[in-house]
């Protein structure tokens, strides 16, 4: 009966030991990121007539914009200007992503101007957010 006591106490003390190793063993570090975005606006605007850019602010708080093409021209759709706004975008994520920077979400609106009845016209605009451990 002494060794069965002998031996229960000691798993009990050796796994008190060991569940008191896990409680004050030190909590991992949260990582920490810095974070970036940019935007862009494609107009729909009939004729090519709306303006479409890439937004972005530097460190400084400037904002910096790039041109985009409208996805109208004067006789409709223009898929060439699409697919360079496509180029353009995609140009933007690979330098964020070479400078070290995670694409982690992309939110999408749009917006469209009706009047009369009619749609003139309107924007998509999406938003893409980075980010870096710091």
């Amino acid at each position: 009966m002494k060794n069965n006591f002998k031996t229960i106490a000691l798993v009990a003390l050796t796994l008190l030991i060991i569940i008191t190793g896990f409680a004050f063993r030190p909590n991992p570090e949260q990582a920490r990121y810095e974070y970036k975005q940019f935007s862009t606006i494609e107009s729909v605007v009939a004729g090519g007539l709306g303006r479409s850019r890439i937004l972005t602010t530097d460190m400084n708080g400037q904002l910096i914009e790039k041109d985009l093409k409208n996805f109208y021209s004067m006789v409709g759709i223009n898929f060439g200007n699409i697919a360079d706004n496509d180029n353009a975008i995609v140009e933007r994520i690979n330098q964020y992503s070479n400078d070290g920077w995670e694409l982690v979400s992309v939110a999408t609106g749009s917006h469209s101007q009706i009047s009369n009845g009619s749609s003139s016209g309107g924007i998509f605009i999406t938003r893409y957010l980075f980010r870096r451990a710091k």
